[in-house]
């Protein structure tokens, strides 16, 4: 038998995912798991189908430990638990695929080149994403790997909604709204499509919201506009990342505070969002459970800019049928969700309270004009069906 492994690697975490194809080459999950707080004291978690814990590994105060030197112990473990079942591909989720990257496709040398000269575009990403490529590199240099873009699921959105009121020339040179959480995007309209075809058909606007947050509108499944732009720093408010900003803000920092632009991109990635606003924590959890008025400032920015972006996709679509939540914050946040969407009553959105609190699938009141649902995304599943459609040349 055969397996394939998809991996999501960031600044400071690894999710990763194993999948053993069958007869047909359909994709089975096998385990999936998380290395956290890479750069401090890692930590593993490895889970099977059922939930079932079957790996913790602590490397206590080992800091030093790179991205290349966990995966190395990981490609290891994946190899035993496969119990001889060969390893015949490597998805990676890649953040930014700028204009030329439209599809999932092979990755070599020429490709990497590419894909590297994008890292500016996604600093907080690109480059963890390309790290993880040429690890496996090392370890394994004839293994196929292949590359799954994040931007990919917007590429073929009306033009006016790529442009920004800049000169023409710009626009040319690759100076657009690319937008992002494509995978999560693209997981999310399949699923719907199985649970309410009806809705999946009409217009939808889904809300990633996670440590990263953004809202995509669609249409019969497709996107026709999201919240992010040229970079994954634009839109909404995030964990560590302030959102859509004035630029005059930018300019101001630099000119007359005299900022570097290193400090201002740090400031704006790294310092911004909840954490930014409350002085406490990026974690929703955190802010949900602290009493301090700061956090509740934090929590109710984020949900004003939530409403706020969604009532301008409302726009876009002509009305809306459906709102979607999914991600960490969208898929656990019952309160979170209950205050976007009593800013949303306008539209005709009426929550079911014990549907809403319990994380059921649909959340809204039966009599409700806008349904209102949580799906769970797996961006890990969308990678392997993705590097499944490049290996072998079919759609899955």
């Amino acid at each position: 038998m055969k397996a394939i492994v998809s991996l999501n690697s960031g600044s400071s975490s690894i999710k990763f995912a194993l999948y053993v194809l069958d007869a047909d080459r359909a994709p089975s999950l096998s385990a999936a798991g998380k290395i956290e707080r890479i750069g401090i004291s890692p930590h593993l978690t490895i889970r099977d189908t059922s939930g079932e814990t079957l790996v913790v590994q602590d490397w206590r105060d080992q800091h030093g430990l790179t991205h290349a030197d966990l995966l190395a112990w990981l490609f290891d473990w994946a190899i035993s638990h496969l119990d001889g079942r060969e390893v015949i591909a490597i998805g990676h989720r890649i953040v930014h695929g700028g204009v030329d990257f439209a599809v999932p496709c092979l990755i070599d040398d020429l490709v990497l080149d590419e894909l590297e000269r994008l890292c500016p575009l996604a600093p907080l990403h690109q480059p963890h994403n390309l790290a993880a490529v040429r690890a496996i590199t090392a370890l394994a240099p004839d293994l196929p790997q292949v590359a799954c873009f994040d931007t990919a699921f917007h590429h073929d959105r009306p033009e006016l909604a790529t442009r920004f009121a800049i000169p023409r020339a710009f626009h040319d040179q690759g100076i657009r709204r690319y937008g992002f959480h494509g995978l999560s995007y693209e997981y999310i309209s399949r699923r719907l499509a199985t649970i309410d075809p009806a809705l999946a058909a009409g217009r939808v606007i889904v809300a990633h919201l996670g440590n990263g947050a953004s809202l995509c509108a669609m249409a019969d499944g497709r996107s026709v506009d999201t919240s992010m732009g040229f970079t994954a720093l634009d839109g909404l408010m995030m964990g560590t990342r302030c959102g859509t900003i004035d630029p005059g803000v930018v300019l101001h920092l630099q000119t007359q505070m005299r900022m570097s632009p290193q400090e201002v991109e740090t400031l704006l990635y790294n310092k911004s969002g909840l954490l930014g606003v409350s002085g406490i924590s990026s974690d929703m959890r955190a802010l949900s459970e602290s009493g301090a008025p700061e956090a509740q400032d934090a929590i109710d920015l984020f949900t004003w800019r939530v409403a706020r972006e969604a009532g301008a996709l409302v726009s876009i679509l002509g009305g809306v049928d459906g709102i979607v939540f999914t991600a960490g914050i969208g898929e656990n946040h019952a309160d979170v969700r209950s205050r976007i969407c009593r800013r949303l009553e306008w539209l005709g959105i009426r929550l079911q309270a014990h549907g809403n609190m319990s994380n059921d699938t649909i959340i809204s009141h039966p009599d409700s004009k806008v349904k209102a649902l949580v799906i769970p995304t797996d961006e890990e599943r969308m990678i392997a069906l993705h590097t499944l459609s490049v290996l072998f040349g079919v759609a899955q």
